[in-house]
């Protein structure tokens, strides 16, 4: 799925837990949308390998969530927040398409790793790529509880992530191609080796 998707999503994870603690309800819903969003951190970097865990972030979660709830210490559940949020992230991708270019075409096998197995779990393709309809109408589905749930400056990233949806999706396929031909025309031709071997596979066909 789509970076706003996890985004919002790790933020209506926090929801609950912010109306219970309205005094710490802006730290919760941090660390909701931080969690939501951190694993894509490797987006240029072994994506869905580097920080995706769904089996560590999902037993850490369960681990830390009933000490969350007997200490009721801000800290120990923002950081359980946080965890759930990433742990949904990477569970979710699993659902979503294939790593590659042009996901739509479903010619990848890999949608997450799996550290614990050693191996990469197949996707599922309910949602089929991010970017997809489907994965839209996920970010509204979402996004639309959350406009009258949070206000001031959440608000806002509930508004802008909708934009950003809304124009990734308009946008998506013709970015496969714009990234092929920088890759192709541009910086085949002007980055040495050295650098060209950071560039992720899927922009090297």
């Amino acid at each position: 799925m789509m970076l706003p998707t996890h985004a919002l999503v790790g933020l209506a994870i926090a929801v609950p837990v912010s109306f219970a603690f309205p005094e710490f309800a802006s730290v919760f819903l941090l660390s909701g949308l931080f969690g939501g969003i951190f694993p894509d951190f490797d987006l240029y970097v072994g994506h869905r390998k580097t920080l995706h865990f769904p089996v560590y972030y999902s037993v850490l979660s369960l681990v830390l969530i009933p000490v969350a709830v007997f200490a009721q210490t801000a800290w120990i559940i923002g950081v359980t927040i946080a965890l759930v949020a990433a742990a949904v992230h990477s569970i979710m991708d699993i659902f979503g398409g294939g790593l590659e270019l042009r996901p739509w075409e479903a010619r990848s096998e890999r949608a997450v790793y799996d550290h614990f197995r050693d191996h990469w779990i197949a996707p599922r393709r309910w949602v089929r790529y991010d970017g997809a309809p489907e994965d839209l109408l996920l970010s509204l589905s979402v996004a639309g509880p959350l406009l009258f749930v949070v206000d001031g400056q959440f608000l806002w990233i509930v508004v802008g992530a909708l934009v950003v949806s809304v124009s990734y999706v308009i946008l998506r396929r013709p970015l496969a191609t714009i990234a092929e031909t920088l890759v192709e025309g541009v910086l085949k031709r002007t980055l040495p080796d050295s650098l060209l071997a950071y560039l992720p596979a899927r922009y090297l066909r």
